[in-house]
């Protein structure tokens, strides 16, 4: 799953949420590290919807322009919480590489850090 993905998930996990209101969160979860543009956002919308992950909450109309809202599908959760688990996995194996001495590989070798 790409971050972008991810963080769009992330979003609507809370609450449904208009176009607006995704690229304000997505902003805000990534620290701005991640910025969704409105043609990048909704086009990932529509191919999410078509997978099943998310679906339309309800519709209104402010100004005179209609705002739609979108709301995460339990297969979207199921999809979003296996991701979490996933990255959870490879941030614990990183965090635990980095813990081991310099140096030793996983057998208590000692590398010689002779270029090949």
């Amino acid at each position: 799953m790409q971050e972008p993905t991810f963080l769009i998930l992330t979003a609507l996990a809370a609450e449904p949420l208009h176009g607006y209101g995704v690229i304000r969160t997505v902003d805000e979860l990534s620290a701005g590290d991640v910025v969704l543009r409105p043609g990048t956002l909704y086009g990932a919308l529509d191919r999410l919807a078509e997978q099943g992950l998310v679906e339309v909450d309800r519709e209104e109309s402010v100004d005179g322009r209609l705002r739609r809202y979108y709301r995460l599908t339990s297969t979207g959760a199921a999809a979003l919480a296996a991701q979490v688990e996933r990255l959870r996995r490879h941030a614990d194996a990183a965090e635990a590489r980095l813990r081991r001495p310099r140096g030793r590989t996983a057998f208590g070798a000692v590398t010689l850090g002779v270029a090949r």
